[in-house]
Formats: structure tokens, C-alpha cells, sequence
């Protein structure tokens, strides 16, 4: 039997934010402020490895996710995940990013080092990490 956000539209308020816009956020955030290409990301609370690489170029971003496969990128301080065809916002404060998924009314904010980001999402209540690979 289907659950009731089953059926909800695309970019509809639909609750907590989806793991895969998790680990988008901390590439993104992670090419923005360290300046380095993001080759692939460690999911701590998935315990496994993504196929997500992102390269941030002043304050333009590329990326991919092969695991959905998905494009993402954008002009800060708006990212549009061509996945799930909705925008997320993401503003940089020295090495700390904070933002909204506006596919679930979910608001983050993350905390960035050389190897590791830690995301606050919200809508959780819980912290998330990812150790970052990058080239």
C-alpha cells in the first residue's frame, strides 16, 4: 500500500529532506569553500560510498550525482537539482554554509573542514556527515 507522500508532485512540501539532497548540499558546500573538486563523498548515517563529484568556479557550480544519475548546479545562492527538478538554496559564510530545499520546506546549515562536512538538517533534528574525496 502506497504511503500519503507517495503521491505528492515534485516540489511539493513533502517533510524531511531527502538523503540524496543531503549529500548534494555537502558537495556543493564543500567545492565553495575549500575550492577543490569534489571526486566523491562517504555518507556516514548510509554507510556507503556516493558517486557525487562537484566543482565550484567563483560563484558557479557543476556537479553530478552518478548514483541517481542527476545533474546539479547553479549561480549561488540558488542550485537547481535537475533530479528532482527543484531548486535549493545555499549561502556561504567563511566555512560554514546554510540553506533551504525548497522540495520539502527543509532547512540546513553545514559546517566545512578539508575533508569533512557536517549538515544540520532541520526537518531531522540530526546532524549528518560526509568525508569528502576530492582530486
Amino acid at each position: 500500500m502506497a504511503g500519503p507522500l507517495d503521491f505528492l508532485p515534485l516540489g511539493m512540501p513533502g517533510g524531511a529532506m531527502h538523503p540524496h539532497t543531503r549529500a548534494m548540499v555537502a558537495a556543493a558546500a564543500h567545492a565553495f569553500i575549500i575550492g577543490r573538486k569534489v571526486a566523491g563523498i562517504y555518507d556516514h548515517s548510509a554507510g556507503r560510498h556516493l558517486r557525487i563529484a562537484a566543482e565550484a568556479r567563483g560563484e558557479q557550480l557543476q556537479g553530478f550525482d552518478g548514483d541517481r544519475p542527476a545533474r546539479f548546479g547553479g549561480t549561488l545562492p540558488e542550485l537547481y537539482d535537475a533530479g528532482d527538478r527543484v531548486f535549493v538554496s545555499l549561502e556561504i559564510d567563511g566555512a560554514t554554509a546554510r540553506g533551504h530545499d525548497r522540495s520539502t520546506s527543509s532547512s540546513y546549515s553545514a559546517n566545512v573542514t578539508e575533508s569533512l562536512v557536517q549538515l544540520y538538517d532541520y526537518s531531522q533534528g540530526a546532524w549528518f556527515t560526509f568525508d569528502v574525496q576530492v582530486v
